[in-house]
C-alpha cells in the first residue's frame, strides 16, 4: 500500500497571488482549513506552499493586520513537506510527525499535485490494519476451538 491509495483527490488550490480574503472564502465555501498553493493556482500544479486557517488566525488576525492587504503568498508556509505518491503510509506518518504537520500535499513523479494526505487518512488506515490483525487472532481462536472440539 502507498499514500496514493489513501490520499484525498479533492484538493483546493490557490495561487500565491490570490488575495488572503479570497483564500479564506475558498476555505469557507469548500469546508476545508487547508489550501495547497501552486505556482499558478492550478489543481495539478507544483506545490510551492500551503495555507491553513490557523496560519490566517495566528499570523494575521491575532496581530491585527488587515487581511485585505495581504496575498496568500504573504502568509503561506513555503516549501512544505511534500509526500510522493509511492511513499508508504508509515513513512508519511513519520515525516508528518517530524515536521509537526497534520496534512501534506501528495505529488506524482513529475512533482505535480496528486492529492492531500491527512492525519485522518492515516488514522483510518491504521485502524483498518489493527482490525485486520485482531481478526487474525479471533479467527485463529475460532479454528482452534473447532479443531479441539
Amino acid at each position: 500500500m502507498n499514500v496514493e491509495e489513501l490520499c484525498s483527490r479533492d484538493v483546493v488550490t490557490v495561487a500565491a497571488t490570490t488575495g488572503l480574503v479570497e483564500a479564506a472564502q475558498a476555505m469557507r465555501s469548500r469546508h476545508v482549513g487547508f489550501l495547497v498553493v501552486t505556482g499558478d493556482g492550478a489543481p495539478d500544479g507544483i506545490p510551492i506552499g500551503v495555507l491553513t486557517d490557523r496560519d490566517i488566525v495566528v499570523e494575521v488576525v491575532s496581530k491585527g493586520i488587515d487581511p485585505r492587504s495581504l496575498t496568500t503568498g504573504d502568509v503561506m508556509t513555503r516549501d512544505p513537506l511534500v509526500t510522493g505518491v509511492a511513499a508508504r503510509p508509515e513513512h508519511a506518518l513519520k515525516q508528518m510527525r517530524i515536521f509537526g504537520v497534520r496534512r501534506t500535499p501528495v505529488t506524482n513523479a513529475q512533482g505535480r499535485l496528486a492529492g492531500v494526505l491527512a492525519l485522518d487518512d492515516l488514522l483510518e488506515w491504521l485502524a483498518s490494519t489493527l482490525a485486520d490483525a485482531a481478526s487474525v487472532v479471533r479467527r485463529e481462536q475460532r479454528l482452534e476451538r473447532q479443531l479441539r472440539a
